[in-house]
């Protein structure tokens, strides 16, 4: 372990005084001299000189100056002088020195220093709070002719001031920084200082201020800099939600029949939060769910989280048709020493059925040019709909091609099976294009007809074909496909490839180059199989909404339709956000804050949607001590903010006040009404 970077002295604090404004005692030369100078009078004939007696011994005496008399304006005038001058000179106290020609000063702004916390006064405040303050006084005990820079361990690690002498821009600096709802990554900041500082001269070292609870507990490890760590906060119990999910299911209403069946179910929305207590004593709260923007509870517990236990919580309600896609909002009741992890937020499932909509444009069932115009189902559509039917959570809709195109208010997630057509850009979620005609699409080159293709190999590995196997499946007539990449093939025949991958971003897409009415596969248990992975995969992106965790720190991917334009993303607080698109992806770089993220589009598929972040980390939530992992080949000091010395102090507003109090005494003095003589007095005594 380095020795500390600087010490105090021994005994009192350090005295500090600037030169610049000494120059003024100088002054107190000619007020001395104003007050020995003989006045210079002028001579006038007067009818006796026996009231000017003093005046005329002045005249008489040949020396220029005269005795000092110690008068009380005399007296006033220079304490004001000397004071004024001091407080120009900007006398300080401070109780250490910050050596170093280079100093990176590196600021946890983690969600952990949000926490509660005492003042040196024992003023409520927060550790973010002191350890800015610590920041303020290790710039004021820079030495000399020192710079310093300022660096900000959030997520990412952020320069707030580049090397600069200048305290008054340095501390200006430091005012915004706040605290953020993110795991810290406090290495890339002390890395971010080193880089900094590595090509400079002269002594270097860095100064972390943190309150010790890392998600990365080894981030100052193999440093090759001197780093002095400087913890603040004390140590505080907390209970937290460390984890939140939300998923739509089913509740029996009513009794059983007479055969033993429900006689009712119907929707209901279960909620799954883990609370976790970082204590040391039992916790009794509250665990209540309601809806954003709303007062109402829609569900509430009262549990007992023991030390150190991580308690399971489920709250259930039964949803409004209205209800879908609305933010919902968790809180641990009552607050304790962090309260951004008391809250978590999530949203009500867009609902329990999976809608789906099977656009068929085949030769009908007649098989004539007529049917094939209308829109009528062919055979393989037949069974795809009898497949899709079978799963009990959804709801299936058939119809025309340009029924699918021109329906206004389609739902953004719904499953959507286009058999013998390829229309770009179709409306809704997830996709299967069926028996598609010969040219482009969605990448895929739909070439020559195969005449009873073998099918040699499948991807097992991929979940559209998992727990299925495609042995016995024969095919009357296929269309070779040919993907822009190998690893896009899906199903592969000894005559070429009849499925392939034909995902975006934005959704999961898969393109059978046969119709599976010219097949025997809808015989097979693996046809319904297959069927079941494509809707769960379109279920769990329906519950979602998004491509990635929503974490904060962490960019936010929402799916959006491919058509959507005039994207407006709106954060927590209400502050606009900048938001990027493409190939159906809206994303946003950054969520600093937990809370619900809207963001709104125009276009022919106009919508909204409300995504929820949460922190839920429990390296942030723990405000217990934890040991800093600070091995390594660099030299690494950690130290406590409640051992340092006293902080950096000025006087010079305090001196300014009492030269201002000694000028007014001054003036008050001269300008006094002068007591009434007395009998013995008066002029005719």
């Amino acid at each position: 372990m380095a020795a500390p970077l600087a010490q105090a002295s021994a005994g009192a604090p350090l005295a500090l005084l600037s030169p610049g404004g000494l120059w003024l005692l100088a002054l107190l030369g000619p007020l001395v001299l104003l007050y020995i100078l003989k006045i210079k009078r002028s001579r006038r004939r007067v009818p006796s000189t026996w009231l000017w007696a003093a005046a005329q011994r002045d005249l008489m005496a040949r020396a220029p100056f005269r005795k000092l008399i110690a008068q009380l304006p005399l007296v006033l005038q220079a304490l004001a002088l000397a004071l004024l001058a001091l407080a120009l000179a900007r006398p300080a106290s401070r109780g250490r020195e910050l050596t170093g020609d280079h100093v990176a000063i590196v600021l946890d702004t983690s969600a952990s220093m949000s926490a509660a916390a005492r003042g040196p006064a024992g003023e409520a405040t927060t550790r973010v709070e002191l350890a800015k303050q610590l920041a303020r006084d290790l710039l004021s005990g820079l030495a000399p002719g020192s710079d310093a820079l300022i660096v900000e361990a959030g997520r990412d690690a952020r320069l707030v001031a580049a090397l600069d002498r200048d305290l008054v821009r340095l501390k200006a600096a430091i005012d915004p920084i706040a605290a953020r709802d993110v795991e810290g990554d406090l290495e890339a900041a002390v890395a971010l200082g080193i880089d900094r500082l590595r090509q400079l001269g002269g002594a270097r070292r860095v100064v972390a201020i943190t309150d010790g609870n890392l998600a990365r507990p080894a981030s100052l490890r193999g440093v090759s800099l001197p780093v002095e760590v400087i913890t603040v906060g004390d140590p505080v119990d907390n209970a937290a939600i460390v984890r939140v999910d939300v998923r739509s299911g089913s509740a029996v209403v009513g009794a059983s029949g007479p055969d033993g069946k429900p006689s009712e179910q119907r929707e209901e929305v279960q909620a799954f939060l883990v609370v976790a207590n970082f204590g040391a004593q039992p916790r009794d709260v509250y665990v209540t769910m309601r809806q954003d923007n709303a007062s109402d509870v829609l569900g509430s517990r009262r549990v007992l989280v023991k030390p150190g236990e991580r308690l399971p919580v489920v709250l259930t309600f039964r949803p409004s048709p209205g209800d879908h896609r609305k933010g919902l909002v968790f809180e641990l009741s009552p607050r304790d020493a962090m309260p951004l992890d008391d809250v978590a937020y999530g949203r009500v499932p867009a609902g329990d059925k999976l809608p789906v909509f099977l656009a068929s444009v085949g030769t009908g069932q007649g098989g004539d040019a007529q049917g094939a115009q209308s829109g009528a189902p062919s055979g393989g559509s037949v069974w795809i709909e009898r497949a899709l039917a079978s799963d009990p959570m959804t709801s299936v809709t058939s119809g025309a091609l340009a029924d699918l195109l021109g329906k206004p208010g389609l739902d953004p997630d719904t499953f959507v099976v286009i058999d013998g057509a390829c229309p770009p850009d179709p409306p809704g979620g997830d996709l299967l294009i069926v028996n598609p005609p010969p040219g482009r699409c969605a990448g895929t080159l739909v070439g020559q007809t195969l005449d009873r293709p073998t099918l040699t190999s499948w991807d097992t590995a991929d979940p559209r074909l998992r727990f299925l196997t495609l042995d016995g499946v024969n095919l009357r007539v296929a269309s070779s496909l040919k993907p822009e990449a190998a690893t896009q093939e899906l199903i592969r025949a000894q005559e070429g490839t009849i499925a392939t991958d034909i995902s975006t971003a934005s959704r999961t897409g898969t393109l059978l180059g046969f119709d599976v009415g010219e097949s025997d596969w809808p015989l097979k248990a693996s046809f319904v199989l297959f069927v079941r992975n494509l809707l769960e995969q379109a279920r769990a992106h329906r519950a979602h909404g998004i491509t990635g965790p929503a974490r904060t720190g962490e960019p936010l991917r929402v799916s959006v339709p491919a058509t959507a334009r005039d994207l407006q993303a709106i954060g927590p607080a209400g502050e606009r956000l900048e938001v990027a698109q493409r190939a159906g992806i809206a994303v946003i770089a950054e969520t600093p804050r937990a809370g619900f993220y809207r963001l709104a589009w125009q276009g022919p598929q106009a919508g909204s949607v409300v995504v929820p972040a949460n922190l839920t980390s429990v390296a942030e939530s723990d405000l217990t001590t934890r040991p800093l992992l600070a091995e390594g080949g660099g030299e690494v000091a950690v130290s406590s903010a409640a051992g340092q010395p006293d902080a950096h102090v000025e006087w010079t507003w305090l001196l300014a006040l009492a030269a201002l109090g000694f000028v007014v005494f001054d003036v008050w003095y001269f300008t006094r009404v002068p007591r009434q003589l007395r009998g013995h007095d008066s002029p005719t005594a």
